[in-house]
């Protein structure tokens, strides 16, 4: 005779409602989880864990939900309870505004940024941050890249331009194999209808953004707002004047750094630099 199923505890968190109401819904239909992750293509442990509120659902689960169940949108707007809650107070801000950005753009001078990363690269990224990681909190700061990641696939498409560091093309993290399938998706994203990407190199010398990242959102307001992080703080910047400023340092920035085409002949020449 099997184990009765683990109480939950939907008055927790939006996670622990989401999960509750996956298996109220999926026990109201009589479907075992075995059934429903064969119907939705996910492992049944990953889907046990979904419905535990151990893991964060993946970005693409809550739809596939509501259309099975019918259930009106109801996994998707937990979904998105469930992402502000995923993030710290000071971040929720944050990402409630790159959310609704319209243009989105960026600087990094160390890594690819998180819209960008492969799965491989983000992962190697994650430990090397914090080399004590679980395979399950890796795990879910994964899920909440790919949840992030899914706005340059909204419709309609925000546009999208970043400028990157050569230092970010030529620091690795993870074997070869990571940083090829990195620069390969670079290369894909270097000049699309909504997107471009320009590389500033080490002979550009110093710059006015040189202290960390950047961000700037133009915002379907109309709004611009900036955002600025380095190793472990980041500063919101939405005083008119200061975002102005970082604009300008920004577009200077741009016009130092090679074109797009320019870009992806650096980026094409690192990655066939790796070895093999």
């Amino acid at each position: 005779m099997g184990r009765p199923p683990k109480e939950l505890t939907p008055d927790r968190s939006a996670r622990d409602l989401f999960g509750a109401k996956v298996r109220r819904h999926r026990e109201a239909k009589g479907m075992t989880l075995e059934y429903l992750a064969s119907r939705l293509t996910i492992s049944k442990s990953h889907l046990a864990r979904v419905e535990l509120a151990e893991h964060m659902p993946p970005p693409e689960l809550p739809a596939m939900l509501d259309d099975l169940f019918a259930a009106e949108g109801i996994f998707t707007e937990l979904y998105a309870l469930c992402k502000r809650e995923a993030h710290p107070d000071k971040y929720r801000r944050r990402m409630e505004l790159e959310s609704r950005a319209v243009v989105i753009r960026e600087f990094s001078p160390q890594v690819v940024p998180g819209l960008l990363q492969t799965e491989a690269y983000a992962r190697a990224q994650f430990l090397m941050h914090d080399p004590k990681a679980s395979a399950e909190r890796v795990e879910e700061l994964w899920t909440l890249r790919m949840s992030r990641q899914a706005l340059l696939l909204a419709t309609p498409r925000p546009d999208y331009s970043v400028i990157l560091d050569e230092a970010v093309l030529r620091r690795s993290y993870g074997p070869p194999e990571v940083m090829a399938e990195q620069l390969s998706k670079l290369l894909d994203l270097a000049l699309t209808p909504t997107s471009f990407v320009q590389v500033l190199p080490f002979s550009h010398g110093g710059h006015a953004l040189a202290g960390g990242s950047l961000a700037l959102w133009t915002l379907d307001s109309g709004e611009a707002v900036a955002y600025e992080e380095s190793i472990s703080t980041g500063t919101l910047i939405e005083e008119k004047t200061s975002v102005l400023g970082r604009i300008r340092a920004y577009d200077l920035l741009s016009a130092s750094a090679l074109s797009p085409v320019e870009s992806a002949d650096l980026i094409r020449s690192v990655l066939e630099g790796l070895p093999a």
